[in-house]
């Protein structure tokens, strides 16, 4: 009998209960997704992998900003495909002040040489030993692995404004890629047969008398 007595009052606990919250409606918390962080699309101009987040020299240089007065130095996927499987690079010293527009960088391939710009002026504070003992890092990655110099920089905001960003640097690669095309007629065959896209190895189809005019075209040395 007690035991019945138990069990009906839990009943009515129950319907009570159940009255006192049937209006309610039960709030589920959003699902916490983390936010994705976007990366930097890198374009194609001209046939050329053109980064937007970059600064660059009108020599084919590039500037990283990479904030705090430090700045990071490469090749643009422009010059690499210019130059070819590179099998030297010399660089400037470590602790060595360097202007911006200043000749840095001597590349050699196949008994052919290039001298490239600085596209910044301060102190160099690292060297990719990596790049300089492997140049094909260079022609796999110019924008990653392939980077050449670390630069501290107190000017690096005047410097930048004599750079190229944006839809100038768009416009620039584009007039450089067909200067080229122009300058160098003998690629319009194998540029067709690549499905459109520039030649790799553009040193390799050029005399030295026609390499030293393509180098003082669009490297400016």
């Amino acid at each position: 009998m007690v035991v019945l007595l138990v069990l009906a009052m839990f009943l009515i606990f129950i319907v009570i209960d159940y009255l006192r919250h049937r209006g309610e409606v039960a709030v589920v918390a959003p699902e916490r997704r983390p936010v994705a962080i976007p990366a930097f699309d890198a374009s194609l101009v001209g046939g050329y992998v053109l980064r937007p987040e970059l600064a660059y020299h009108p020599g084919h240089t590039w500037v990283m900003d990479e904030g705090r007065n430090l700045a990071r130095v490469g090749l643009d996927d422009f010059a690499v495909r210019l130059l070819g499987k590179l099998e030297s690079i010399r660089l400037p010293q470590l602790n060595r002040w360097i202007r911006q527009g200043q000749k840095i960088l001597t590349l050699t391939h196949g008994g052919k040489t290039a001298e490239m710009l600085s596209p910044i002026e301060g102190e160099i504070i690292a060297i990719n030993r990596e790049a300089v003992e492997n140049p094909e890092v260079i022609r796999r990655d110019p924008y990653g692995k392939g980077w050449l110099l670390a630069v501290k920089a107190p000017q690096i905001e005047t410097n930048l404004k004599n750079l190229l960003t944006g839809r100038l640097a768009v416009r620039w690669m584009q007039e450089a890629a067909e200067r080229l095309r122009g300058m160098v007629p003998q690629l319009a065959g194998a540029v067709a047969q690549d499905g459109g896209l520039p030649v790799s190895d553009v040193s390799a189809h050029l005399d030295g008398q026609s390499w030293s005019e393509v180098t003082k075209e669009f490297f400016l040395s």
